[in-house]
């Protein structure tokens, strides 16, 4: 104790004895060549590499969209229980990530003109970031999440917006984003190097934009088919005012540095951990359909050279060497890729406005085609292997009921790794129909959210949507559990607003 009071007292005394020497203290401590506030382009560069760390390298929902199966550590929850570890770091990637661009947008608010590149990436984002977030929790907090405490304190308790009011808001958000560059051009501002997702290429951004325009209109299809169709079609009749990321363009991906920490994360995975083999369900499916990918997108089991997948869920454990891995492309590079936005994706969506007679200037038939064709392109297919599947066992089905079973197994297949996207697909449409035999045991409500469950209930199907986060039963309490009204199994969750499946559990 007379030690640290000595060192205590030393400290005190040397700043008594600067402070006391001059006037100037803040000049002499201040660095003439630093920062005073970030740059643009640092700020949005830390914001899309912890989006893409956080939203877009999932291997838990890669379970939940069907392709891959935990194999190592078999439990009574099987891949399908997620930890707060994971969703409430990327609920508060979501808002904290909204927070940074608002500082961005609130800087250059003065001169939007001269940002407007930079204000429309960030108001683009900052609409993703609350997109995804629900896509995934559900209500959320957004009206009044990002108000600021008034002197009475009450904002700290934040109400949740219902789905039914966000989505419309948010993709008003993106219209008008799309809107300003549409008709206004493209700002003169350079993005600078931050730009992690498209290198200042800022026609991509414009694209980027539309398409998830149209990804998320399409999420409503069952609950605002006006909103939806109208979306769509505004789209899809003027390609020139709204490009999208398709074929032309090329895939929208994230390429990461390739050093430590920022390897691609799957592939930080592969070098330390084997938790999961391809999918049984996955694996199944594309034998069936004698699909070329298969080469790219697994790799066979090494003990016998077949391409086979664990049964998503399973409680017993089988031999590892007999059960596929996921394919090298996606895995085994250091300076690999997150999916923000396949090219094959706007064509998927064409297709299945043209089944439902939308104006998107092009039949189903011809849409899906090109889908397929991207998605082999992509996983290193030939022209002449792609035609001969298409002529095939991928052939377009002249009965309507088969073209939208045959739309949205290949969407599903062509969308993995982008597993959050797949795992809507899916909770929409009821697409792929193998996902629906999961057996998969929820734990028993706890006695507060957060608790570790014990084994009860099955399931036939995989999680609904993410809980709500621990932080938001301690410091939210009365609005969290408003917005959790329902839900019968904590982990489960309940439906979102645009699932309307009904035989699912």
């Amino acid at each position: 104790m007379k030690k640290i009071f000595t060192i205590l007292t030393l400290s005190v005394l040397v700043l008594t004895t600067h402070t006391g020497c001059t006037s100037k203290f803040e000049e002499i401590n201040t660095d003439p060549d630093a920062y005073t506030t970030a740059p643009y382009t640092n700020m949005l560069a830390y914001v899309l590499q912890r989006t893409a760390s956080q939203w877009l390298t999932n291997l838990d929902i890669a379970q939940w969209a069907g392709y891959v199966s935990e194999i190592q550590y078999l439990n009574d929850y099987s891949g399908y229980t997620p930890s707060n570890n994971t969703y409430g770091n990327r609920w508060f990637a979501s808002y904290w990530g909204h927070v940074q661009l608002q500082d961005i947008l609130n800087r250059t608010a003065a001169e939007p003109n001269a940002n407007r590149n930079i204000r429309n990436v960030s108001r683009l984002m900052q609409t993703y970031l609350m997109l995804i977030c629900a896509e995934c929790h559900g209500d959320i907090p957004y009206t009044q999440a990002f108000k600021g405490a008034p002197e009475d304190g009450s904002i700290l308790q934040t109400p949740y917006d219902k789905e039914s009011d966000l989505y419309p808001a948010l993709l008003d958000s993106l219209k008008a984003v799309s809107h300003d560059w549409a008709d206004n051009g493209l700002g003169t501002d350079a993005l600078g190097s931050g730009d992690f997702y498209f290198k200042g290429d800022v026609k991509m951004w414009q694209r980027y934009c539309n398409s998830l325009r149209l990804r998320y209109a399409m999420h409503l299809l069952n609950v605002m088919p006006d909103l939806a169709k109208a979306t769509v079609e505004e789209i899809f009749g003027d390609a020139a005012k709204y490009p999208v990321i398709d074929s032309g363009s090329g895939d929208a991906l994230f390429w990461w540095q390739g050093s430590k920490p920022y390897n691609e994360p799957w592939y930080d995975n592969f070098l330390s951990r084997d938790d999961d083999g391809m999918s049984q369900i996955f694996i199944d499916h594309l034998k069936a359909k004698n699909d070329p990918r298969i080469a790219t997108l697994a790799k066979p089991a090494p003990k016998d050279t077949v391409y086979r997948g664990m049964e998503n869920g399973a409680l017993d454990q089988i031999d590892l060497a007999v059960t596929s891995r996921i394919g090298a492309l996606y895995r085994e590079n250091p300076k690999g890729f997150s999916v923000l936005c396949y090219a094959s994706e706007s064509y998927f969506i064409r297709c299945e406005a043209a089944l439902k007679n939308w104006k998107v200037g092009m039949s189903a038939d011809s849409a899906y085609k090109c889908a397929v064709k991207a998605s082999m392109k992509f996983n290193g297919v030939s022209d002449a292997e792609a035609g001969a599947y298409l002529a095939d066992k991928g052939a377009w089905p002249a009965a309507e009921a088969d073209q939208y079973s045959a739309l949205y197994f290949e969407w599903w297949v062509a969308l993995f790794k982008n597993n959050i996207e797949a795992w809507s697909l899916y909770r929409r449409t009821g697409y792929p129909t193998y996902i629906h035999t999961a057996k998969a045991k929820d734990g028993v409500t706890p006695q507060y959210p957060g608790a570790r469950c014990v084994y009860g209930t099955e399931h036939n199907d995989v999680p609904f949507r993410f809980p709500y986060p621990q932080n938001q039963y301690n410091y939210n309490r009365e609005n969290v559990e408003k917005a959790a009204e329902g839900t019968v199994h904590y982990v489960w969750g309940k439906q979102l607003w645009w699932d309307k499946r009904t035989d699912v559990h």
